[in-house]
């Protein structure tokens, strides 16, 4: 085994990066190569999900993009720290492609990578480049783009690929969708790590204006910050709803399967489920994206019919609650609306990102 080619991911530690890192890591692994994954402590969170015999190193990260002015002070030094180690496991190692999916503790391994150029890629899964990505987008050999079009910098060629959804994703692609109607429906509520406190605060109050006709058939699934676990949890209840509130669903695809209708903000990973299950969506923009790269997420869902789009400084209540009724009293629309979702889907992305990885390889073993 020791034989087997060597690649070396690099993500951050949010869904919207390690989602795609884990879809890529199960593609590789079956072909026969060994896997290492470099992320942080929050990356570590979703490890879980991550095939077991991928290794996982943790490396020394930060940002400057957050946190008080010590944080941001000494972020530069923890990041010089991560790249120096990196350099030296990398140096050790020398693995045949190293291939970054953004965020912070991605810089280490792209950085080495590159000073000991090593095969190398992005990719990006939204519309506009992350902060990382764009600092690498011209020191890498690919640039693979999970939103299409993709905001890149001058002189920098981007790969249409699609963004690949791990493999319990493609179990379910294409699920049989059960339209609304006069029985148990579920309405699955995803906020991101970031951006889940606006969706608490206006949700459930949404919820609780339907009409009551619609509101006796309502189960709700809904992710939210542990700090707003108690008082979401408390109105349902006093609401009546059945709802299962969590910080984190660890089965969110058998979740958007069952689910009739989806809120959520528009990560790029949380798009790219939903159009490979095939389900209608209200997508929430996070307002302080950076770039306002949700927004362009969204655009392609959005102008097929397969998702509404609320900007956040839009969303009350009453508007999320109109438009919830839209979709759950209009069983053709929202039917329509699923297989315009599907209509959007890249499910070959992982396959496509599989051969660029390989093409880099051969490459790197030619020259």
């Amino acid at each position: 085994m020791t034989d087997a080619p060597l690649l070396v991911i690099a993500a951050g530690g949010t869904g919207g990066h390690m989602f795609p890192a884990q879809a890529l890591a199960e593609a590789m692994l079956r072909r026969g190569w060994r896997v290492k994954l470099s992320t942080d402590v929050r990356g570590a969170r979703y490890t879980g999900g991550f095939p077991h015999s991928t290794e996982i190193e943790q490396v020394g990260s930060a940002t400057t993009a957050r946190g008080g002015t010590l944080a941001k002070l000494t972020a530069p030094f923890k990041i010089g720290v991560g790249i120096l180690g990196a350099i030296w496991r990398m140096w050790r190692d020398m693995p045949d492609v190293v291939v970054g999916f953004g965020g912070y503790p991605t810089i280490p391994a792209m950085a080495a990578a590159y000073g000991l150029r090593r095969p190398r890629m992005i990719h990006e899964q939204n519309g506009v480049l992350g902060r990382v990505n764009s600092v690498f987008a011209r020191r890498v050999d690919l640039v693979a783009c999970g939103t299409w079009p993709t905001n890149l910098p001058d002189g920098v060629d981007g790969h249409h690929v699609g963004n690949p959804v791990r493999a319990a994703v493609l179990d379910r692609a294409r699920a049989g969708y059960i339209v609304p109607g006069d029985y148990p429906m579920e309405i699955l509520v995803m906020g991101g790590s970031q951006g889940a406190r606006v969706l608490s605060d206006v949700v459930p109050p949404a919820i609780g204006a339907l009409p009551m006709a619609m509101l006796r058939n309502i189960r709700v699934s809904h992710q939210a910050r542990d700090e707003d676990h108690a008082r979401v949890t408390e109105y349902y209840a006093q609401l009546g709803i059945d709802a299962d509130v969590q910080p984190f669903f660890h089965d969110i695809p058998r979740r958007m399967t069952e689910a009739q209708l989806v809120i959520s903000r528009a990560g790029a990973s949380t798009i790219a489920d939903l159009t490979i299950i095939g389900r209608p969506s209200i997508l929430i923009p996070f307002a302080a994206a950076t770039g306002d790269h949700q927004t362009a997420n969204a655009r392609a869902l959005v102008d097929a019919g397969g998702a509404i789009l609320i900007p956040e400084r839009h969303l009350t209540p009453e508007a999320l609650a109109e438009q919830i009724v839209n979709v759950l009293d209009n069983p053709d629309g929202a039917l329509q609306m699923a297989n315009a979702a599907l209509g959007v889907g890249t499910p070959d992305a992982t396959d496509t990102l599989v051969e660029m990885v390989e093409y880099l390889a051969q490459k790197g073993q030619i020259e």
